[in-house]
């Protein structure tokens, strides 16, 4: 039963994503150009998630003592800035900006434009293992 609330939870990610326009990277990167032809649509899409995940978070934890398919709940405790946070922040920022897709929206534009997703995809893991070899 875990993998199905799972599945449909990704399900329903990857529709609101589709349906948002997060995976076409014209409208991600209209919305950045902020002194250009400066598309807002996408900033209605981040504030609808950040009053679902504000109500989710505020709720969550008043209508359930444990989670549904976990033994707690697990909340970030760091609240320092670091070297490697702004790092990585920036990084992921310029790839954003650079290409107009993130990972998310990238597994889910595979259904949409394989071929630059996947480009994408695999420039992606090649990053990672090379931060991981780089920084450690």
């Amino acid at each position: 039963m875990k993998n199905i609330y799972i599945f449909l939870t990704g399900l329903l990610f990857g529709l609101g994503l589709i349906v948002s326009g997060m995976i076409n990277p014209a409208k991600v990167i209209g919305f950045l150009d902020l002194f250009g032809q400066w598309d807002p649509s996408l900033a209605f899409v981040m504030a609808g998630a950040v009053l679902v995940t504000t109500i989710g978070y505020r709720y969550a934890s008043k209508l359930y003592v444990t989670p549904m398919f976990d033994l707690e709940f697990r909340l970030p405790t760091r609240t320092d800035i670091d070297k490697p946070l702004i790092q990585g922040a920036v990084l992921f920022g310029l790839g954003w900006g650079l290409v107009g897709l993130c990972p998310g929206p990238a597994i889910a534009a595979i259904t949409a434009a394989p071929s630059s997703a996947i480009i994408f995809g695999i420039a992606m893991v090649v990053g990672m293992f090379a931060a991981r070899k780089f920084s450690a």
